[in-house]
């Protein structure tokens, strides 16, 4: 019977192990997949201004002197140690997209930008600069267009994005992608919108359709929580359990020396 029940066991820990790869492959069955056949991600270059994002906003003409009412002079200043012109940073004018989705812009005042992409406000502000620029170009760019990820990967962390642009696979892979105890079908996003409501979204990254979901590309402010698998969870009730149990037997064996130590106090105080 112990054998049987032996090669039993045996068995099953076989078949869970060879269950594991499963569930750490990205995308399976993409091969399988008619990419062509998915509906095309509309959310491409489509990033829309929030309350609270820093603009950088730079007007440019043929002639750079009509345009320069609307361009305010970057700053520089040095490095703390620094003496040398050389080594100054230099900082553009940035505009704050207040609570109420405005910017307060040079000789325009206070214009709406927030839900608009960056491509409808640029079209918005050239227009309305058009009445004194008719060739003006505007370049609006979000400098403060973050995305953090934390749990189960090699480096949490809130990532800066300069392009205004990134997937859920360019964050996992600049937080050096998901550790071995990673569940990868159910990863938790977290986004909030202009009104300041969160929306929270499953994401399987086992799944070759995800390069269609609307949530493929991420967001400013956007969170990705990756949760431990079940092994994972099973280990820490395990060592919790551990834990305790050593804490216990550590008291009992303390208060067990602390009695031997009395005892024997006793006996040879006794003796003399």
């Amino acid at each position: 019977m112990r054998n049987k029940s032996g090669v039993i066991w045996g068995s099953l820990l076989l078949l869970a192990s060879c269950g594991v790869p499963k569930d750490i492959t990205y995308f399976q069955g993409i091969d399988k997949v008619d990419l062509k056949q998915m509906p095309m991600n509309e959310q491409v270059n489509k990033v829309s201004i929030s309350t609270d994002d820093l603009l950088t906003i730079n007007i440019s003409s043929w002639d750079p002197s009509v345009v320069a009412p609307y361009n305010p002079p970057a700053y520089g200043y040095y490095p703390q140690g620094e003496t040398q012109y050389n080594n100054s940073v230099h900082n553009f004018y940035t505009y704050l997209v207040d609570s109420e989705g405005d910017i307060n812009f040079p000789i325009l005042g206070k214009i709406k930008l927030a839900g608009l992409t960056i491509q409808e406000a640029n079209k918005k502000l050239q227009s309305l600069i058009a009445k004194d620029v008719p060739d003006a170009l505007v370049n609006i760019q979000i400098i403060n267009f973050k995305v953090g990820i934390f749990g189960e990967v090699a480096r949490s962390n809130i990532y800066t994005i300069r392009n205004n642009r990134i997937s859920i696979v360019d964050l996992i892979a600049q937080a050096g992608d998901l550790t071995i105890n990673a569940n990868r079908k159910n990863l938790l996003l977290i986004r909030r919108d202009n009104s300041g409501k969160s929306e929270h979204v499953r994401i399987d990254l086992t799944d070759p359709t995800l390069f269609a979901s609307p949530y493929f590309y991420l967001k400013q402010n956007d969170i990705l929580y990756v949760e431990p698998n079940d092994a994972k969870k099973r280990n820490a009730n395990y060592s919790s359990a551990q834990q305790y149990s050593l804490t216990i037997v550590s008291t009992i064996l303390s208060g067990i020396s602390v009695i031997s130590s009395t005892i024997i106090a006793i006996i040879a105080t006794n003796k003399k």
